[in-house]
């Protein structure tokens, strides 16, 4: 079969590190750390009381304030990370076949805040039914997908993929997939997260996922250091625009980078916990790799799933030596999740970015807070620790992986005629 090549032409950011893709990047090569204590809710009585919330975001600032009372946060998010991607691709209703632009959105939990609001006013209530009518279109996940499309007016392909923090990898797979087979000229990938609620930190808190660094927050996000102890929550959006690329030319787009290949497996193993051997993260590189047609030594940068969890990191660092071999050495490894945080269902896109602009500009942004070395991880690798190094950067690999078992990963790389 003829598949088409996808390029990625746009790009839309919300993080903890900025409300844009350049505030984004400026935090990324600069190792800024974006926890600091909760501010959304009174979290005193908390085992963990930081997390890393989006700094001075104002949603009546992009959007209709009545429009913006009837949508989660996690759809605000979306919708404004949407305008800054669609803006920079240069696209509109007007200026391509509307019919032919899908969007593919995901969320892991989506409008848990919602939830929480509108159970606890009844709960609180004498028992009569008084609830919201916008209640179940502002909680289900596949709305921020929705509303998107109606914000933007494209008509083509729109659902959401769920698979916990692969969610957004999934989403920008299922794009690739559906552009590569001609069922789309142009798809908005991506996804989005707000959970730093009482429902969301007390819910991880009960799993013993989070980190419950109190005392100094900025660094508790500690990726492959010896002391970690949980991940940092995060919320935020992100989202690719994927066009085929002979369409792309057609109008004359910028092309940042190509998207070369993607992958799927499952651990098949445990509902939370990573396979120990690191086996579904080892079969999804693989895969990914060979979807690419590439060889592990084409690749200079992987930007892992590294959650800063006692089991997470090392199971992955030993599926990347399995795969990468003496090759592994020779990479740049880094989480950019030791500064943003995890931000769970939209994890996999932000990372995603962050390999797109480090293929863009030949920077590979750090992992930060590394106090002290781990003995069960090879001190050879270069896991790119506090300061970005700029080198060449050909190709890039993001993983993500999910409670569940699930395991997602994607590579790009520059774009050559």
């Amino acid at each position: 079969m003829d598949l088409k090549r996808v390029v990625v032409t746009g790009i839309g950011a919300l993080t903890p590190l900025g409300n844009s893709v350049p505030d984004y990047w400026h935090g990324l090569i600069n190792g800024v750390p974006g926890a600091d204590a909760i501010t959304l809710f009174d979290a005193s009585k908390f085992k963990t009381r930081f997390a890393c919330e989006l700094k001075q975001f104002d949603p009546t600032s992009f959007l209709d304030k009545k429009e913006a009372r009837k949508i989660d946060r996690f759809t605000q998010t979306a919708l404004v990370c949407s305008d800054e991607a669609v803006k920079s691709a240069g696209i509109s209703k007007d200026s391509v076949n509307p019919d032919r632009v899908g969007v593919i959105f995901s969320s892991g939990i989506g409008g848990l805040i919602t939830f929480q609001q509108e159970v606890t006013e009844f709960a609180l209530g004498d028992g009569t039914p008084r609830f919201n009518p916008f209640f179940i279109p502002k909680m289900i996940l596949d709305i921020a997908a929705g509303q998107i499309s109606m914000r933007h007016g494209f008509r083509g392909p729109n659902y959401a993929v769920v698979s916990a923090c692969a969610s957004s990898t999934h989403a920008i797979m299922d794009a690739f997939n559906l552009i590569r087979l001609g069922k789309a000229d142009i798809i908005l990938a991506g996804g989005s997260e707000s959970v730093i609620r009482e429902a969301g930190v007390g819910g991880f808190n009960a799993m013993k996922a989070l980190s419950e660094r109190n005392d100094d927050p900025k660094t508790a996000s500690r990726p492959f250091d010896k002391d970690r102890d949980g991940f940092v929550i995060g919320e935020g959006a992100g989202m690719l625009i994927l066009e085929n690329l002979e369409h792309a030319l057609a109008r004359g787009a910028n092309i940042i980078c190509e998207i070369a290949g993607a992958g799927a497996t499952a651990d098949a193993h445990h509902i939370t916990a990573p396979h120990p051997e690191g086996l579904g993260a080892k079969n999804v590189m693989l895969a990914t790799l060979h979807d690419a047609g590439m060889k592990p030594e084409d690749i200079d940068y992987i930007n892992v799933h590294g959650t800063s969890t006692p089991l997470g990191d090392i199971s992955e660092v030993k599926a990347i030596q399995s795969v990468f071999g003496e090759h592994a050495y020779k990479l740049n490894i880094s989480s950019t999740k030791s500064m943003t945080g995890h931000l769970l269902g939209a994890a996999g896109v932000i990372e995603a970015i962050a390999c797109v602009l480090a293929v863009k500009n030949d920077i590979v942004p750090p992992t930060i807070n590394h106090f002290t070395d781990d003995p069960e991880l090879d001190p050879g690798l270069n896991f790119t620790f506090w300061k970005a190094q700029q080198r060449p950067v050909r190709a890039a690999l993001s993983n993500t992986f999910g409670f569940g078992g699930h395991n997602a990963s994607v590579i790009v790389k520059k774009y050559s005629a």
